[in-house]
């Protein structure tokens, strides 16, 4: 295969004054996000719209995923301090729809629920306004740690599948496609909106793909998510091939035709990418407003 990107895959340099502010904002509060530890190709154009997707629990994940770039090991630390700097971060950009994620922390017994639910609910007290989406790990299919990240009440739930079921080993060794499910089917029961994603070019096939879609439409997932998976080095699973940008409009077609509400795909979509547009069909933060109006 042909190493080299192809055009529709170069992403614009960052040059406002926004992106900087950003990433100000970012350094001054000790902060990590999965732009650059993932190495996203939309950081200039999302830190240039004045947001990033903050990572908390550290920047040492405990799972080695085949696909992603973020460090992995064995974390030496857990910062309390974190949920009060994410909340101010996100007052600083003054966000009205903010993204968090985390690495997943397998050594720690809740697997970082506990400060899953300080981080909203420090944002929530910060900002009431502001939606909150969390992309979360597995928490290993434990409800309770599960329930605890939804006990804090976030506006959507996002939990990715990454790949097609033959491919969940080998590239998510630790995870399992079963649970995954299980997961977004929990919050769905519980009455969440809920998120998914999924990457092409790993070395899916096209009936794999059509049989994801339509387990994941089974476990009543809301938005979906689709990109082209990037080679983060030469130690990961390599890119089987550069999907073009009208095969991801095929896969868009087919997701909304099985009843997906929100279906992003496209070569440099990634989960948050444009996220607040992604919320718009479900009033989320409408739905916010007006729980706050209530309980005023």
């Amino acid at each position: 295969m042909d190493q080299r990107k192809p055009n529709w895959l170069r992403a614009k340099l960052p040059t406002s004054k926004q992106y900087h502010k950003v990433r100000e904002i970012v350094d001054d509060n000790k902060l990590h996000t999965v732009c650059k530890s993932a190495q996203c190709p939309n950081m200039g154009e999302c830190w240039s719209r004045g947001t990033a997707t903050v990572m908390i629990l550290g920047n040492v994940c405990t799972r080695s995923c085949r696909f992603c770039a973020v460090l992995t090991g064995r974390p030496t630390e857990l910062d309390l301090g974190e949920p009060a700097r994410v909340a101010q971060s996100v007052a600083q950009m003054d966000l009205k729809h903010c993204v968090i994620t985390s690495v997943a922390r397998d050594d720690l017994k809740d697997g970082g629920a506990s400060v899953w639910a300080a981080t909203i609910r420090a944002i929530h007290n910060r900002l009431p306004e502001c939606a909150v989406e969390v992309l979360t790990a597995d928490f290993r299919g434990q409800v309770e740690h599960l329930d605890t990240v939804l006990d804090a009440e976030p506006d959507i739930f996002n939990h990715n599948l990454e790949t097609v079921e033959r491919l969940q080993r080998p590239i998510r060794k630790t995870a399992r496609y079963e649970r995954s499910l299980w997961v977004l089917k929990h919050a769905k029961s519980r009455g969440f909106i809920t998120k998914s994603g999924f990457m092409l070019g790993i070395g899916e096939k096209e009936h794999e793909i059509e049989q994801l879609l339509r387990d994941m439409r089974a476990a009543k997932i809301d938005v979906l998510t689709i990109g082209q998976y990037l080679q983060p080095s030469p130690d990961h699973q390599p890119i089987d091939r550069w999907v073009t940008p009208d095969e991801f409009a095929h896969w868009k077609h087919y997701a909304l035709d099985l009843g997906f509400g929100v279906c992003e795909s496209g070569p440099l979509v990634r989960s948050s990418y444009h996220a607040d547009e992604q919320s718009a069909k479900y009033n989320v933060r409408s739905k916010r407003l007006q729980q706050l109006a209530v309980a005023s």
